[in-house]
């Protein structure tokens, strides 16, 4: 029975702890309301990129059990639960501008409802909304849309605005305005960019500047934008996702890029956090049986930790490490069947598939084994007492080097499963 490294099963348990139980005090135990009037606590906002939920001690022991046995398919089930877990963490999305600028409006065409809707947001042609309120959608799962009053009153300043709407909650904004883009507008983008998250610009009510201009209505879309462009160049702020909608059809101009572009974001708010800090962990695991089985080459234990019988065996020796960490020809095959793949898929990028690819894959390797250097390395061997440490330490190089392209490779497939399940539209 091949043996483990003694603390390697301690380590991944303190990762896994470390990672998840921080992430897990943010979440709220309680549902979330359709909407609140903002003097509610906001007890449900999760950190930008970093919200996530998982049962920790199942997918500790899985996550511990898979590398601690070498296998990759336990793993790529981790990576897969892991995923559907972040998908289900609410994100919350502020919806802010000057007033009168269609805020409500927007929001209720976004949830897909009539200003007539019992539940709809309150709109009108003076200023409505006095105080955040949140809103829920069927057609956004677990997120969270944030009415904010406008930043039109003079008498409060943006520093002001910015902590008694708290912005610091949110993990992602959607600026609306409309007519013109004004230094209000500028100032948000600015002090949304200073934290870090992620924003869009949407220009709302397109129809009656269509119907006010004798322009056509590529010259018309030319013009807001580049209108835009310019009060942000001015205070060197890059150009953001912008999107030209009008608040009475969802269905033209740049309404369906917009939902399309939010889905996408809302997956990697929630998952990008998780799976970075999953994909670390599983490298670190990995690295820590790179240490364990390398400082064993050259002892007699390297051959009970491997499960050989012949240390000399360099393929037998190359089918050991891939068993061990689990990028064995079945293990592949479960793996392709998990994700729906070929197993070729990840059987072709290898570059420790068998003995002759990673011979030819190190140029130190191809070059003990040409016509010229490979019996003068022979020769050597015959000489009593330096032949013996000749081909101990040649033996030693190789598997060293053996162990290294595994642990590359594993790597390299554990990356291409986590690509795999978190962007199945790009593929």
């Amino acid at each position: 029975m091949p043996q483990e490294c003694p603390c390697h099963r301690i380590r991944v348990n303190l990762r896994l702890q470390e990672l998840v139980t921080p992430l897990l005090t943010g979440m709220a135990e309680s549902p979330l309301s359709p909407h609140s009037p903002s003097s509610a606590s906001f007890t449900i906002a999760v950190p930008h990129h970093s919200g996530w939920s998982l049962p920790v001690a199942t997918e500790s022991r899985s996550t511990e059990k898979g590398w601690a046995d070498g296998k990759l398919p336990e793993m790529v089930s981790v990576v897969k639960e892991t995923l559907r877990e972040a998908s289900c963490t609410p994100v919350n999305i502020a919806v802010t501008g000057d007033s009168g600028n269609g805020m409500s409006s927007f929001i209720n065409v976004l949830r897909g409802i009539g200003q007539e809707d019992e539940d709809s947001a309150p709109t009108g042609v003076v200023r409505t909304t006095l105080t955040r309120v949140s809103y829920s959608s069927s057609h956004f799962p677990y997120v969270v849309l944030w009415d904010l009053p406008g930043t039109g009153d003079n008498s409060q300043s943006l520093d002001d605005y910015l902590l008694e709407m708290q912005f610091n909650k949110y993990d992602l904004f959607i600026i609306i305005a409309s007519e013109q883009f004004s230094m209000n507008h500028v100032r948000l983008v600015k002090a949304i960019k200073d934290m870090g998250k992620k924003f869009y610009v949407v220009w709302t009510k397109l129809d009656r500047d269509l119907s006010m201009s004798a322009f056509r209505e590529g010259q018309i879309h030319q013009s807001i934008r580049r209108n835009i462009l310019e009060n942000l160049q001015k205070e060197r702020v890059h150009e953001p996702p912008i999107f030209l909608v009008s608040n009475l059809d969802p269905l033209l101009h740049d309404f369906p890029k917009l939902r399309e572009t939010l889905r996408k974001d809302l997956s990697h708010i929630r998952c990008d956090g998780p799976l970075q800090n999953l994909f670390h962990s599983c490298e670190e695991s990995i690295n820590d049986k790179v240490t364990f089985l390398k400082d064993k080459i050259g002892t007699q234990s390297f051959q009970d930790a491997l499960g050989i019988s012949n240390a000399d065996d360099l393929e037998e020796c190359l089918k050991a490490y891939h068993r061990h960490f689990g990028v064995d020809d079945e293990s592949l095959q479960l793996v392709a069947q998990t994700t729906g793949e070929a197993y070729t898929d990840y059987k072709v990028n290898m570059k420790s598939q068998d003995l002759q690819a990673v011979n030819n894959g190190n140029w130190n390797l191809t070059l003990m084994n040409c016509t010229v250097v490979k019996p003068f390395l022979n020769f050597l061997c015959w000489i009593p007492f330096l032949g013996n440490l000749v081909h101990h330490y040649f033996i030693r190089m190789k598997q060293k080097h053996f162990l290294a392209i595994v642990a590359k490779d594993t790597k390299s497939i554990l990356r291409k499963v986590c690509q795999f399940f978190f962007s199945p539209d790009e593929r």
